[in-house]
């Protein structure tokens, strides 16, 4: 079964009128006069309505409207208002980002149970928080995070505003009270348990900070196009190879290829796996801080390897880039996954962005031979 024909069952589905209506906005020097100005900041509202022969023009002298293309949410199936502070604080229209679009998805795959969790949260006003976490061992390290992570990042926050200095905290903190945790279960197999994290924190809807631990990834699709926000922690890397032989670790690998740290771990860092520390493996993230650019930017995608060892990261874009929405992208990527064989638990979080719905891709991409493999699988 392909990618359209999975859409389409899942659209018979679900009862979604099309909205036909075009949207205008009033253009924030419009906004200035109407509501006042002081020292070049806006007052009142910036202006949200439907065009029509009164649309407003713009200051270019191009003659054209201005509209939600000018800035990126020019698609009709998703409408957001404009986050007045944060164009004020950076002097163009940005609109808001609504935890009730993100879409979300985990499934178990073959497992008997899922050891994947997601998570999503407003911190502050202007701060929103993602992330997945994919335990291994057991579920004890991603439930922890899943519950506890969230505090780490409120606490770290308290002591600076640098949001990729806050991530390594929150990461350091957390695997420092796991730890302390698990030793109350007075059972070292408990101390075994680890699990990924990949975190984002968004700020005034254009800050975006990515934290990462693991395998599990975040990808920012820009003008239909992936764009990598994580590297996978494994020993296929040269630096982190090299810091676990530094550490006294050694290599070994599996029938299929896989190097694993001490014959045990497939990743170079994790939070947890508190029986490997001494051979190298650090809980510290890398973090990547990137400015989202709503006029192009469709999306961000959080997943767990589950996803990530079936589809390219430029697949999961293509495929979520067909779909109407976030919550029916979710559902599309994670069965996309169970088809072409994944045997893991498969979880993802998708963040819409202004350029949501903009940049289709044809669904003739998928190959023959990718379906015809996917069908083998499961013979």
């Amino acid at each position: 079964m392909s990618s359209p024909v999975l859409l389409n069952l899942l659209r018979c589905g679900r009862s979604s009128t099309s909205r036909q209506t075009f949207l205008a906005v009033r253009s924030l020097t419009e906004a200035s006069t109407v509501s006042g100005q002081v020292d070049g900041g806006l007052l009142g509202l910036v202006g949200v309505r439907q065009a029509g022969g009164s649309a407003r023009f713009g200051s270019n002298g191009s003659g054209l409207p201005v509209t939600w293309d000018s800035f990126g949410i020019w698609d009709n199936r998703i409408e957001e208002p404009i986050l007045l502070p944060s164009s004020i604080k950076y002097g163009k229209p940005i609109p808001q980002v609504s935890l009730s679009r993100v879409g979300s998805a985990s499934v178990f795959g073959r497992r008997k149970q899922n050891e994947d969790r997601l998570r999503i949260a407003r911190i502050h006003d202007n701060l929103l928080y993602f992330a997945v976490f994919d335990g291994h061992g057991g579920p004890h390290a991603a439930d922890y995070c899943y519950t506890f992570m969230e505090k780490f990042i409120r606490d770290a926050l308290e002591e600076s505003d640098d949001l990729e200095r806050v991530l390594r905290k929150a990461f350091l903190d957390a695997d420092t009270a796991l730890l302390t945790h698990l030793k109350y279960f007075n059972n070292d197999s408990f101390l075994k348990v680890g699990t990924t994290a990949t975190v984002a924190l968004l700020r005034d809807s254009v800050e975006l900070v990515v934290g990462s631990v693991g395998d599990s990834r975040a990808l920012l699709c820009r003008k239909g196009k992936r764009n990598k926000l994580t590297k996978d922690h494994t020993p296929d890397r040269k630096d982190e190879r090299q810091r676990i032989q530094r550490f006294g670790g050694f290599l070994t690998w599996n029938s299929v290829g896989q190097a694993n740290v001490n014959g045990r771990l497939a990743m170079t860092r994790s939070i947890g796996d508190f029986h490997l520390k001494s051979s190298g493996v650090i809980p510290e993230p890398e973090t990547h801080r990137i400015t989202v650019q709503h006029a192009h930017d469709s999306f961000l995608a959080l997943t767990t390897d589950g996803i990530n060892f079936l589809l390219s990261d430029q697949e999961i874009c293509d495929v979520i880039n067909q779909c109407h929405d976030p919550t029916e992208a979710a559902e599309v990527i994670s069965e996309q996954a169970l088809q072409y064989g994944s045997e893991d638990n498969a979880t993802i979080v998708i963040v819409p962005f202004g350029a949501w719905g903009k940049h289709k891709t044809s669904t003739a991409i998928y190959s023959m031979s990718r379906n015809f493999a996917s069908s083998g699988r499961w013979a």
